[in-house]
């Protein structure tokens, strides 16, 4: 329950719905034991005139007075229910709200670290299991059972008036329950944190699938795909009937032990009156107070199963938000992930760092993803403004984590890596991402209109300013032959465009953010001939006065630069222009002549530096300019 009331403090900023929920409740109990009263003295007055001890003409308006009580009691209780009711639904809605919020946050705000060991589908699955369960648990709480708790302590207060052994059988209910309860507990949530890991990894899988279909179905992997996901609920299930039957066992016990304690209260209450203790309409209204106190207990079991799913839901929420930030995570989603309340947040786009030199400068640089295994070693060199670098290595050999280091996504293990004359280390994630452009081998568009994707690192870019980018991405043309132009619905990824146009779109939007440094990372590696010459004139564009870091595919598009980096085994080999190291017999060297030859094992030695032969590929019919 600890993880409960933590979240309770946390979203501290809900005190009036905690407090509207008290008051309710405390109401509502209330009128609810204006019931059992009314039904004391109608029932004794009943006795009384059909015992003849008094005229029935006499108390027939004392009946109706009665009944008249009673209705009001009811609809009074009818309406404070539901205004109760209602505080505990906006409450809810208010706290997952709070909780989801916060979560996104703390996400934004995690290293790259995390995510490279998560997938998106188990991600979203904590955060739905997580908040909903906690959600529905205090919806719960706040709508049936908070006025059922001040019902049995009204209760218990008045059956130890008169006569205080009901009260001792009445409460030994709860710690009887409590403890069998605490003792399935345990089992429980470790069979429900074996369910819940199957689902997670269910759905990681399924999120994957529904966003590469095309290559599930492509390598007909549709049933292998089918199998795999319903086994892995086949696992819960399986999970769920021991679970099931444990909980269901041990319920029959807590609901047994119940059944003989109200027994003998039963038995007590007879006997009292039969004996003349008690009048018939004190039997009456005891009766009706005890099954008032009754209802509680048997929604006790249902209250501490959705208890359970929300502890064990809350469990990987808190796990998450205990999570190390980013070091350089912005102060606002830390602030955000801290906040019982929405935060008030101020979105601006970043200023890109003055350009001083270096514009870009490695240091004896090594970093490891995973400890003792370093992927780069004492990587050094440097760009100046405007230099165009390519770095050429074989797959594997660190180019990406190169790029990595650059965007702040890790942080060097050694040595000290400068951007725009700043070391990384001392600028914030905005400060250096603001000042870095990228485009990736995959455009990576969000679903939405062309105008968003390309504003998206400028939201407040004018129209001119968009279609000014666009035409010099040499995407203008193919945007304007759309019905609805720049507000093109692309959907998800980008799905709707071709690849050539997909690039162009993320070169302009690159173009727009206008950062000093760029990082072109194979950018035109997936694209047909004919496509890659239509974005590669984009990226003409993009590069001018700019620092430019190249991972190229072909050889032939980094003749032009102004320095190469070779890189072998994580450290760098060479470095100079194309035309020195075309001669030095270096690497660069050696795939100038692999590149010329139509070889097939020169073409496999090529695929090992992640690079293609120079000879022109066949275009793409897929890939051409057609409308949406």
């Amino acid at each position: 329950m600890r993880s409960l009331a933590r979240i309770l403090r946390s979203a501290s900023a809900l005190w009036p719905f905690y407090l509207g929920v008290i008051l309710t409740s405390i109401v509502v109990a209330g009128l609810g034991l204006v019931s059992p009263f009314i039904l004391r003295e109608a029932t004794d007055t009943i006795v009384a005139a059909v015992g003849g001890d008094v005229a029935a003409g006499s108390v027939t308006r004392t009946i109706v007075l009665l009944a008249v009580g009673l209705l009001i009691a009811d609809l009074a209780t009818t309406v404070m229910t539901n205004l109760g009711g209602y505080i505990g639904d906006v409450m809810a809605a208010r706290m997952r709200q709070i909780l989801s919020t916060r979560y996104y946050a703390k996400l934004l705000a995690l290293p790259q670290r995390y995510f490279d060991r998560q997938s998106t589908g188990t991600v979203i699955a904590r955060l739905d299991r997580s908040i909903t369960s906690v959600t529905q648990f205090l919806q719960s709480v706040s709508n049936n059972f908070s006025p059922m708790v001040v019902t049995v302590i009204a209760v218990l207060i008045i059956t130890g008036w008169y006569y205080w052994p009901l009260t001792i059988l009445l409460a030994s209910i709860f710690p009887i329950y409590m403890w069998l309860t605490a003792k399935t507990s345990v089992k429980w949530q470790a069979l429900e944190a074996e369910k819940n890991e199957q689902v997670d990894l269910a759905g990681g899988r399924f999120a994957e699938v529904v966003g590469q279909v095309k290559v599930v179905k492509s390598y007909v992997a549709e049933i292998r795909e089918l199998a795999t996901f319903g086994g892995r609920y086949g696992r819960t299930v399986k999970t769920t009937r021991g679970q099931s039957r444990y909980w269901h066992q041990m319920d029959s016990l807590r609901g047994g032990a119940m059944n003989l304690i109200f027994f003998g209260i039963y038995l007590v209450l007879f006997y009292r009156t039969l004996h003349g203790y008690f009048t018939l309409g004190d039997m009456v209204m005891l009766i009706t107070l005890v099954n008032m106190a009754k209802q509680p207990v048997f929604m006790m079991s249902f209250l501490v199963d959705a208890a359970q799913r929300a502890i064990a839901g809350s469990r990987d929420y808190f796990n998450v938000m205990a999570e190390d930030f980013e070091p350089t995570a912005n102060q606002q989603l830390i602030a955000a992930t801290e906040s019982s309340d929405q935060p008030a947040l101020t979105d601006h786009a970043p200023t890109p760092l003055p350009v001083t030199e270096p514009v870009i400068g490695f240091d004896g640089v090594s970093f490891s993803y995973e400890e003792g295994e370093p992927v780069i070693r004492e990587v050094s060199f440097t760009a100046a403004r405007g230099q165009r670098i390519a770095l050429v290595g074989e797959s594997g050999g660190g180019k990406s984590t190169l790029v990595n280091l650059i965007l702040g996504l890790y942080q060097p293990d050694e040595g000290s890596l400068e951007i725009c004359g700043r070391d990384v280390r001392d600028l914030s994630a905005a400060q250096l991402r603001a000042s870095v452009g990228v485009v990736f081998q995959e455009a990576s568009l969000f679903s939405g209109t062309i105008r968003e994707n390309i504003t998206y690192g400028r939201p407040g870019a004018t129209d001119a300013e968009v279609i000014g980018v666009a035409k010099r991405a040499n995407a203008h043309a193919f945007i304007s032959a759309f019905p609805d132009g720049y507000d093109t619905v692309i959907g998800e990824r980008g799905l709707r465009l071709s690849g050539g146009q997909r690039q162009r779109v993320a070169v302009a939007r690159a173009m727009l953010k206008d950062a000093p440094v760029l990082i072109l990372d194979e950018a035109t590696s997936a694209l047909d001939t004919r496509s890659e010459r239509a974005v590669q004139a984009g990226l003409e564009e993009l590069m001018v006065d700019r620092t430019t870091l190249i991972i190229a595919h072909r050889l032939s598009t980094i003749a032009d630069v102004d320095t190469i980096v070779t890189l072998e085994n994580g450290r760098v080999d060479e470095v100079g222009s194309p035309a020195e190291l075309a001669t030095s017999g270096g690497i660069y060297s050696q795939l100038l002549a692999l590149t010329a030859s139509s070889d097939a094992a020169d073409r496999k030695r090529l695929k090992q530096f992640g690079l293609v032969s120079d000879i022109p590929a066949e275009d793409d019919p897929e890939d051409s300019e057609e409308q949406l």
